[in-house]
């Protein structure tokens, strides 16, 4: 059964919705929608599931770009109801008819939606009995069916083409499968003809092609490994010389007895550490980002242009394409938006964008211009690339404050230290990183205190340590082999003692899939209820961050006892200075995580913390 139906505009005024249906939803399914799909540019997807205390919705949509106008539909999951789309439609056709921009009540279109919804419920009951027949001629045929194709009904994933015995004699059948469910090779291919309905968990069947193997790239790799072993054999048996590293001589000075040149110790054993504290100057946190105005961008964006239109005359005429562009197209549909969105995912991916994130990015596009009509003298490339730029900018602009000395003030008027949990991968840069974070709170007068909760790599504790000491800053460590989570309490409360304004919790480097590193991570932010959760990720990832990010939260959800798990806050995007313009990584992790980018390391001194500048970001990724 239909819970709910709303129309409304994209400015959030509600114009109608279904008084009969009237159902109380739990939860606020339409709010989280808007808040996490539409305005996040993932309104390519085909839905969204919203689960609540009791109840677990699916909610479909349908967009009227021309006028402006959003259709949603809300049922419960567990109903599968396949009218649900043919609704949208029928609904949209029939009140843009009646849609004014200066009216707010249509209280009339009631009785038009109860005739729709009878007609689409009257059209969705013959479809599903026409279907029964064909569903039971087909599982005959494939009992019939030898052991080259095998037919059946198990959960629609059957081969259409055998990967056994028979599928080895035919080199390209062991390629290549295609599946009843439209999946070929673990890729998802639409079908516009079968649709495979889901589990009751609503989750889609996938396949994988684990099976197949090529013989003659077997072959290749055996004699590979045979010559390898034959050139190993014939190196091993030259005479092996022993290197010996020459002491260094500095001009006509006397020979140095050993190279030792590490500094000087102390009695109690510690390092005679300079300090830096505040000669290096300014750091780039503080300092506004200029961005050069040059041409590049705009000649590389008009040769493109220049490209789409060549293909676009090619296929359509030099003539109705200078008339289109000069009265204005009707309106926009996917045929004319597919070859300027598929340039454009290719541009992104090029700039490190996740393939997974550019193609989501790209629906969306399609979603918010299909419909739309066209103005003069512009052409469909710079169309969607005004509406890429705009959802980009939408994207990595953050959603709330980031101003983190404005809460430090708060939770020291409240007489409590503000704690932030640096969290991450290992070698990305955690202790580094948190060393730059700690300098740029000095030069705002503000007191740090570091805590050293790596109790698991070695050496963690001194390399806080060192930096600590350039930095003049107190520390707060247990050694190797303690609770992390312990020593970050213990660091808490030392600083509620001594006055100290920051507390910087340092953890260990950990893989996302490694679960007893993160089930004591979870345990660390389930005790001590930090202010900031800071994910410290490369900006050389691009793939892998998606995975990272996704795996990182989901486990914090899943392993946190509190019914209500604390998740991360914010990025610190690292090693920005080594990828020129491949800055793709930012936009893969805020996509995916809604969390936005805090803090870019881009050098090795402690200046070197700046801000993300979501102009400049974008201006690469569409350059």
């Amino acid at each position: 059964m239909l819970e709910q139906l709303l129309i409304f505009t994209r400015g959030g005024l509600i114009l109608w919705t279904c008084r009969e249906l009237g159902n109380a939803l739990r939860g606020s399914p339409i709010e989280t929608l808007i808040r996490s799909c539409l305005l996040e540019e993932r309104s390519g997807s085909a839905s969204y599931s919203y689960d609540a205390p009791g109840a677990a919705y699916t909610l479909k949509w349908s967009f009227h770009n021309e006028l402006g106008l959003v259709f949603v539909a809300v049922y419960q999951r567990i109903l599968h109801l396949l009218y649900v789309d043919d609704l949208l439609e029928m609904v949209k056709d029939e009140f843009s008819k009646i849609y004014e921009p200066t009216r707010m009540v249509y209280n009339d279109f009631d009785d038009t939606f109860q005739q729709l919804k009878k007609e689409a419920e009257d059209l969705a009951e013959k479809m599903k009995k026409s279907k029964q027949p064909v569903k039971a001629i087909n599982a005959n045929l494939g009992k019939k069916q030898g052991l080259g194709q095998k037919g059946g009904v198990d959960g629609g994933n059957q081969k259409k083409s055998g990967d056994d015995g028979n599928g080895d004699k035919d080199g390209n059948k062991t390629k290549s499968y295609v599946y009843e469910n439209g999946h070929t090779n673990g890729e998802h291919v639409s079908n516009g003809e079968v649709t495979v309905a889901s589990g009751v968990n609503g989750k889609e069947n996938r396949s994988s092609n684990t099976g197949a193997f090529d013989k003659d790239k077997l072959q290749k790799m055996r004699g590979g490994k045979g010559g390898k072993k034959t050139n190993t054999a014939a190196v091993s048996k030259a005479p092996k010389e022993e290197l010996k590293k020459k002491p260094r001589v500095w001009n006509d000075s006397p020979p140095v007895s050993k190279l030792d040149f590490t500094d000087p110790v102390s009695e109690n054993g510690t390092d005679n550490v300079p300090v830096v504290a505040v000669e290096h100057g300014e750091s780039m946190m503080d300092r506004e980002e200029i961005i050069s105005s040059d041409s590049d961008s705009d000649s590389d964006e008009e040769e493109e242009l220049g490209k789409n239109a060549k293909i676009e005359t090619k296929k359509k005429g030099w003539f109705s394409t200078m008339f289109n562009s000069i009265a204005g197209k009707a309106s926009l549909d996917k045929a004319d938006l597919e070859p300027a969105l598929k340039a454009l995912k290719d541009r992104l991916m090029t700039k490190n964008v996740a393939e997974e994130i550019a193609e989501k990015l790209c629906e969306s596009v399609a979603a918010s211009l299909e419909g739309k009509k066209l103005a003069s003298f512009t052409r469909i490339s710079s169309t969607v690339q005004a509406a890429m730029e705009e959802a980009l900018v939408r994207i990595l602009t953050p959603r709330r404050s980031i101003d983190i000395m404005r809460d430090v003030h708060a939770a020291k008027d409240q007489g409590k230290p503000y704690v932030v949990v640096f969290v991450g991968v290992n070698g990305v840069g955690k202790s580094t990183n948190l060393a730059k974070v700690a300098y740029w709170l000095l030069q705002h007068k503000v007191s740090v205190m570091m805590a050293a909760c790596d109790t698991f790599r070695s050496g963690a504790v001194e390399q806080l340590r060192t930096h600590a000491r350039r930095l003049q800053i107190p520390i707060f460590e247990k050694g190797y082999e303690k609770d992390p989570a312990i020593v970050a309490k213990e660091a808490v409360q030392e600083a509620t003692r001594n006055g100290s304004d920051v507390v910087l919790v340092d953890t260990a480097g950990r893989m996302q899939d490694n679960e007893p590193l993160m089930r004591a991570l979870s345990k660390l932010i389930y005790v001590n209820n930090p202010d900031l959760i800071l994910f410290v990720g490369e900006a050389l990832v691009g793939n892998d961050a998606v995975d990272q990010l996704s795996k990182f939260n989901q486990k914090l959800a899943d392993l946190s006892p509190s019914p209500n798990p604390r998740l991360i806050d914010g990025i610190l995007l690292t090693k920005f200075d080594t990828i020129d313009d491949k800055v793709g990584a930012a936009l893969s992790m805020v996509y995916i995580s809604g969390s936005p980018v805090m803090f870019v390391g881009c050098g090795q001194s402690y200046t070197d913390l700046k801000k993300l500048n979501v102009k400049s970001i974008v201006k690469t990724l569409l350059k």
